[in-house]
């Protein structure tokens, strides 16, 4: 994500550099699936159903702080980007949980949970965008759009595969988290194509 964030590419031969495919890219990102179901868990044992704007707030940041620690390793940050992208998913999501239940009153209908979905996105990506603008320029504005989209179809899928919402959990489950980061892998394959030589 940084200058120096995960740049042992090149896409060079006989430079003593290797390449790295995007198979690979996308094989590190994957495993950022169980950053979901552990940071649920985490905010569970620690804070409770996320039922009241207080809860949702604290249970988000608890989920977001462990989500974001898992995607820092997943997009091959350093120790500054993996600290500002984790900051930023642990505030986008504490944000966007309690603006989400106030929004839809802590309903656990689909369409409640679609919007709950569609607003935690939203502020997850706005606050992501952030810590991705200096790579992505411009580009960085479509992630906040495109993450409520995503955060939205993982409530969806979760919802529809009989997942007991009503408990008032602060994430999707690991059904919707597969889809959420299948759909986002185009994040890690995109930055590793702006710092395609070791070094930059």
């Amino acid at each position: 994500m940084s200058s120096s964030t995960g740049t042992r590419t090149s896409t060079g031969t006989g430079t003593g550099t290797t390449t790295v495919r995007p198979v690979r890219v996308a094989a590190r990102w994957l495993p950022t699936v169980l950053g979901f179901p552990l940071g649920g868990f985490a905010a569970r044992v620690l804070v409770g159903p996320a039922d009241t704007v207080a809860a949702a707030l604290l249970g988000g940041l608890v989920t977001g702080l462990v989500l974001g620690v898992v995607q820092a390793w997943g997009l091959d940050a350093d120790r500054r980007a993996a600290l500002r992208w984790t900051v930023a998913t642990a505030a986008g999501l504490g944000v966007g949980l309690a603006s989400a239940g106030a929004v839809v009153g802590f309903e656990t209908t689909m369409t409640a949970l679609l919007t709950q979905g569609a607003v935690c996105g939203l502020a997850v990506g706005a606050a992501q965008a952030a810590a991705l603008r200096p790579h992505l320029g411009r580009a960085a504005l479509a992630w906040p759009p495109a993450l409520a989209v995503v955060w939205a179809a993982g409530w969806a899928v979760s919802t529809a595969i009989g997942v007991d919402v009503d408990q008032h959990f602060t994430v999707f489950g690991s059904s919707g988290a597969v889809v959420a980061t299948a759909a986002t892998t185009v994040l890690p394959l995109r930055l590793r194509r702006l710092r395609p030589v070791a070094g930059v």
